[in-house]
């Protein structure tokens, strides 16, 4: 291997923001998830990863400038026996020479003894769990999810539309919504969230419906209010039903009282197998301020 500041393009003056910077370019560059038909990248990608381990840990790094390890994190020991970090040897009491019993050594690891092996052994370059390159790596991780709150209008969530949203990553999306959603439900979307080594972590979108003051809900059902002037009522004709498509005209029957419930099939919420419920109009005769028609009235009432 190549000098470890050479191998990330950095002089050996670069500070750790520098080294970073440098890493996270080679890294995006080179990641086996954008080569994946090119071995020599992540090869290259292994070792960059390496230098990286050594330069971004300061007291790795201190020994490496040193000339104490070497590119791959492993000691530069001359022997074992007296020198900083080495192995310090004491025989036990009634062994050793004239005693007739071989000597017991008690070791002095010089610190942390799984540090000592980690440097001694090295970690397998890319291998979960394993050592190489100076110490001990947990397997490369995902990026974080990320968390968003998506307000989708009634009638959207009803028909089970998709609807556009923006991503942190600047990204815009069209989101299917699920058939049969209700409030709060979340929806995964992979890859869509940090990047990371190991891969890009998930969006999750939880799902809040808008309200709309013409509907209310009945399970798959839809419930509205109708007004009808008192001449339909009467005589009937047609009047304006709102659902989540747009407006439709009902047939309202002759004689028709306040508080008939309309009912018009398949007009209502989506449902999970794609079969949508009813939508439940009831009418609200609205009788006119008209002191003639009052009057009218008044002298039927008094006829009968």
């Amino acid at each position: 291997m190549a000098d470890l500041y050479s191998e990330l393009g950095v002089p050996r003056t670069a500070d750790a923001a520098a080294i970073k910077r440098a890493y996270r370019k080679l890294a995006k560059e080179l990641h086996p998830d954008q080569n994946k038909d090119n071995p020599k990248a992540a090869e290259r990608f292994k070792t960059v990863t390496g230098a990286y381990d050594i330069l971004s840990d300061p007291e790795k790094k201190g020994k490496y400038d040193r000339g104490e390890i070497d590119e791959q994190g492993n000691p530069k020991f001359a022997g074992f026996g007296g020198g900083a970090g080495g192995y310090r040897g004491s025989t036990r009491p009634g062994s050793g020479p004239g005693t007739g019993r071989a000597p017991d050594f008690d070791f002095d690891l010089g610190g942390d003894p799984s540090d000592l092996f980690a440097e001694l052994f090295g970690r397998a370059s890319g291998r979960s769990g394993g050592f190489g390159n100076g110490g001990f790596r947990p397997p490369p991780q995902r990026g974080a999810d990320v968390n968003y709150r998506l307000t989708v209008p009634f009638a959207d969530a009803a028909l089970a539309r998709s609807v556009r949203l923006s991503l942190r990553n600047g990204k815009t999306i069209e989101l299917a919504i699920p058939k049969g959603v209700e409030e709060g439900q979340q929806v995964r979307l992979a890859g869509q969230g940090e990047a990371g080594p190991a891969g890009a972590g998930d969006a999750l979108v939880a799902i809040v419906i808008q309200p709309d003051p013409r509907f209310t809900r009945d399970g798959a059902d839809l419930r509205t209010d109708v007004p009808v002037p008192l001449e339909v009522a009467v005589l009937g004709g047609k009047a304006r039903v709102p659902t989540p498509e747009g407006e439709v005209m009902a047939t309202i029957a002759a004689g028709t009282s306040s508080g008939k419930l309309l009912r018009l099939r398949a007009k209502g919420w989506t449902r999970k197998d794609g079969t949508r419920g009813d939508l439940l109009a009831r009418v609200l005769v609205e009788v006119p301020n008209d002191p003639d028609l009052a009057d009218f009235l008044r002298a039927r009432v008094q006829a009968v």
